[in-house]
């Protein structure tokens, strides 16, 4: 282990209950990850670039950091982040400088801790960083990038993944991933997943002329919502014919509604003229999710709903910077009424996977997991965005587990556009899991040799079932 981290962190103080986590811990640190849903462009490994500079690795697209050194009071265009009124951007060394300097901010934080595993693990920085050492933990990290070793698919053999999903609008043609599919010296695995909420949603700015799009490229009228639902099948089936394995939805309320076909294509023809309510919008959109589940188990793709987000809280952030700046906001997420109509329907079929994730933790007893231990198609998403921290992860492992067990769950997903800090995120949840199932068995609660096949399982058996791999 590099200097500067701790070999036993993240695990329990007790020293004989320590010991069982060093040893679970042990049996699965080195095994291949698997990440079945993020956000890491693909063509960032088609063109095997050498990363820029520290900030844009580190801190330009990460908004778990720039949110925090936001509320600081640094401007977003001083962290790199271009306007929408073309103004310049903040210099790369002057952005690192702005993360040097606050590094106290991100303190028993979940960025932090990743950022921190990441310095020493990958550049054997064992210094806290401060304004002080800013400019020459700059040159070094500079250095190391401009060498070969760094350039990302050798980090993506480093790395150790064995699978890494992106996530893809519907109408992409997936070049990069039929280049790497392609490719004989890469051997990894990279799969897209088919992403449509900008297709589903009738108030998503953009909405009458993405289905504008889809109808051409389907040969039909804009204005036949059978063609809409033909057309959405139709890409679906080009992305299986891709490798992708998934269809993910991101929704304010995980709402499905049954609507008789003459009523949804009435709303379609208004949605398509933005005449649509907001609450009518809300049905329109339950009902394509209904839609999509009628999808998923005709053409086997898994459906992952990450609902209980509100998106662009901050008005003047979304004009001046666009989506994805850091300032969505989680909100209270039910999901045993809106999700209904969907379970009376698919629930029951074993080769329908519905993976739900939420940002409410208080959902996750109350809701998830008493679902996921009755539903065959219902699994639990591993905790997720403002959830995937240490202790909100071992919260999320006792909300769950008294109720639906460790084999309804989907095993870890990092979830991220930070691709350097993948193994970082893993290598966490692997030494909660440790630290959680050590607790079990030395209170007489799991036998050592279950938590040792559990652990495993987590790892390996458990996100390749749940996401067909």
């Amino acid at each position: 282990m590099t200097e500067g981290l701790d070999p036993d962190r993240l695990l329990p103080a007790d020293p004989e209950t320590r010991s069982i986590a060093r040893d679970l811990f042990a049996a699965v640190e080195r095994l291949p990850i698997i990440s079945p849903h993020g956000h890491v462009d693909p063509a960032l490994l088609v063109e095997d670039r050498p990363f820029p500079d520290p900030a844009d690795l580190l801190v330009r697209y990460d908004h778990y950091v720039t949110r925090l050194l936001h509320a600081d009071g640094v401007p977003l265009g001083a962290l790199g982040i271009p306007g929408a009124d073309g103004a310049p951007v903040a210099p790369a060394r002057e952005v690192w400088r702005a993360l040097c300097s606050r590094w106290h901010l991100f303190a028993g934080t979940a960025s932090g801790y990743w950022l921190r595993s990441e310095l020493t693990e990958l550049f054997g920085i064992a210094e806290e960083p401060d304004a002080a050492n800013a400019d020459e933990l700059f040159d070094r990290i500079q250095a190391i990038l401009a060498t070969d070793g760094f350039r990302p698919r050798a980090l993506f053999e480093r790395f150790g993944i064995e699978v890494l999903a992106t996530t893809d609008d519907p109408l992409d043609d997936l070049r990069h991933h039929g280049t790497l599919a392609a490719d004989p010296a890469f051997t990894g695995r990279v799969v897209p997943t088919f992403r449509p909420d900008a297709y589903l949603n009738p108030l998503a700015p953009g909405f009458a002329e993405r289905i504008d799009r889809l109808a051409e490229w389907n040969g039909s009228a804009p204005s036949s919502f059978a063609g809409y639902l033909d057309a959405l099948a139709g890409r679906r089936r080009y992305f299986v014919e891709h490798g992708a394995v998934s269809a993910d939805h991101g929704v304010l309320q995980p709402l499905t509604v049954d609507l008789e076909a003459a009523e949804a294509a009435a709303l379609f023809e208004r949605a398509r003229r933005g005449a649509l309510s907001p609450a009518e919008a809300a049905v329109f959109q339950g009902h394509m999710l209904l839609q999509m589940a009628r999808m998923s188990v005709e053409d086997g793709l898994v459906m992952t709903v990450h609902p209980g987000v509100f998106r662009n809280h901050h008005a003047p952030t979304f004009a001046a910077f666009g989506p994805d700046t850091g300032h969505d906001i989680p909100v209270t997420t039910r999901y045993t009424e809106g999700l209904r109509p969907l379970l009376e329907k698919y629930g029951d079929d074993p080769d329908f996977h519905l993976v739900l994730f939420t940002v409410d933790e208080s959902a996750a007893s109350r809701e998830l997991a008493p679902l996921a231990g009755f539903y065959p198609s219902v699994y639990i998403g591993a905790p997720w965005w403002f959830l995937d921290a240490p202790d909100a992860v071992l919260r999320f492992r006792a909300a769950t587990t008294e109720t639906a067990g460790f084999y309804r769950g989907s095993g870890f997903i990092d979830d991220t556009r930070a691709f350097l800090s993948i193994p970082a995120r893993h290598d966490m949840s692997r030494r909660l899991d440790a630290a959680f199932l050590s607790r079990l068995v030395r209170e007489g609660r799991v036998g050592r040799a279950a938590a040792e096949r559990i652990i495993v399982d987590l790892v390996t058996t458990i996100p390749r079932r749940v996401f067909k791999l």
